[in-house]
């Protein structure tokens, strides 16, 4: 029986989708489609494909608790999420996942799928892996091109050659071709020879380290390396950091598949997107009779095929068209559709001011809950905190911030120095500086609490843990 494993990337950071996607909460991890977040479709759209098994998620490491929670919530259990220190592009993770996938001394095949795509057609998805699976076993290297609906100049491109199955499409890989201009794009759309590269493929882990030992050595070397010296944690596999930043950093495309004499396309015709910018969720997304897509507290007039997204207030547009307006707690943006791909730059000079907004959202995800700022100033922060049925903060101390805690929903239970501390709603506790502490919910609702910091610094990196449940230094 063909043993499947799904290699799910979940790195980088979508910073073309700000404000909503930020370094700390990408993309990939955010619910821009549907009700489910981009990688929990993703790991639902392999389905019941025959011999799938549990997937492996490569990751960045501060995502982890992120990755593991959101596959918890839809049922799926994976055997190994892999944190990575560093980005070192699609090449090295798959590596590292590869390395995993035959460590139980066998040789699966790796469906290799980026966690931030979107598919409408989950059907044609399956029968196109159906129609690589053979091809995969047989020992080619398989890639999904996309039919192109448009002479796109935001993709890479493949150039079938050979055919090998005229029913399925499949065909030997003529080349690989780098974003194309225009008037070049509109000449291989017109062909019928070129698809999208879409970044997936499907191969034997084995045959995939063997390619890599043939044309990138020490990247397959580096990636050993950070494997064997891995550290085993709950659900997580952290990489050696010196061992994987020493791999060169470079794409399964460029390592590989531009390399090997058997590289096999499928066409795939799924209504794709790489959901890459704001345009894109407009052109996937359910438009109104004005061709607007509008989602949460919106209310437009005379506003023509915009895309709006309203998180936290009211927003209201009259007389525009053509724009991208996303609202967020602490930052807006408003694009014109057409030069969206420009956010990049925007992100970018934020990053060298050294602004907050790139990294994380007003509300922060932690494994035992949530934090949301609600007010600062120089010398106190206002947070609303969540925790869970159950979890458990680290015990902890601080050395320049003193708190308040007043609990508004559920039970605390609060460790303060030698006591053990019961509160329920309506109650508080003061917690001076200096003073070791923990807070936890010991009942079977969320526990709501408003935190007031006070003292002269207030970062988040003013936390000295002496026991945490979830691994944290």
């Amino acid at each position: 029986m063909v043993e499947l494993v799904p290699v799910i990337l979940s790195g980088g950071t979508g910073s073309r989708l700000w404000p909503l996607s930020r370094e700390l909460y990408p993309k990939q991890l955010l619910p821009l489609v549907g009700e489910l977040t981009m990688l929990q479709d993703t790991v639902l759209r392999i389905g019941d494909l025959s011999g799938v098994c549990s997937p492996i998620v490569v990751c960045n490491e501060e995502h982890r608790f992120m990755v593991a929670e959101q596959l918890r919530a839809i049922g799926i259990s994976s055997d190994a999420i892999m944190l990575e220190p560093c980005g070192r592009n699609t090449a090295p993770a798959v590596a590292v996942a590869a390395f995993e996938a035959v460590s139980n001394e066998t040789d699966p095949l790796l469906l290799v799928l980026p966690a931030d795509h979107a598919m409408r057609d989950v059907t044609a998805f399956q029968k196109a892996v159906s129609v690589g699976i053979p091809l995969a076993l047989s020992g080619k290297l398989v890639t999904f091109g996309i039919v192109p609906t448009s002479p796109d100049t935001g993709y890479g491109y493949i150039n079938a050659g050979e055919s090998l199955d005229p029913v399925s499409g499949a065909c030997r890989v003529a080349r690989f071709v780098e974003k194309p201009s225009r008037e070049i794009a509109e000449q291989y759309v017109a062909s019928g020879e070129y698809f999208w590269n879409s970044g997936m493929f499907l191969f034997s882990a084995q045959r995939y380290l063997r390619e890599l030992q043939e044309f990138a050595p020490e990247m397959l070397d580096a990636c050993r390396s950070a494997f064997m010296s891995a550290r085993r944690e709950q659900d997580f596999i952290r990489l050696d950091k010196s061992a994987f930043a020493s791999s060169p950093a470079n794409s399964i495309d460029y390592a590989v598949m531009e390399k090997t004499a058997d590289a096999v396309v499928i066409p795939l015709d799924a209504g794709w997107s790489d959901v890459g910018a704001w345009s894109a969720l407009w052109e996937i997304g359910a438009k109104d009779v004005n061709g607007n897509v509008v989602r949460g507290d919106v209310l437009s007039h005379a506003t023509r095929d915009c895309y709006i997204y309203a998180e936290s207030r009211l927003v209201s547009t009259v007389g525009v068209e053509q724009l991208v307006v996303i609202e967020t707690a602490d930052a807006v943006l408003v694009a014109d559709k057409s030069s969206v791909q420009d956010v990049k730059a925007v992100v970018a000079a934020l990053n060298t001011a050294r602004r907050k907004e790139t990294i994380s959202h007003c509300r922060v995800c932690r494994p035992w809950g949530a934090y949301q700022s609600v007010d600062r100033a120089d010398r106190f922060h206002v947070k609303r905190i969540t925790v869970n049925p159950g979890a458990s903060l680290s015990l902890q101390m601080h050395h320049h911030r003193a708190e308040h805690w007043i609990v508004v929903k559920g039970t605390a239970r609060i460790t303060k120095g030698a006591e053990d501390i019961l509160l329920s709603e309506n109650q508080s506790i003061y917690i001076p500086l200096g003073v070791t502490h923990r807070l936890e919910n010991p009942g079977v609702i969320p526990l709501e609490l408003i935190e007031v910091q006070s003292g002269s610094y207030l970062g988040e990196d003013d936390i000295v843990r002496f026991e945490d449940t979830y691994g944290r230094a």
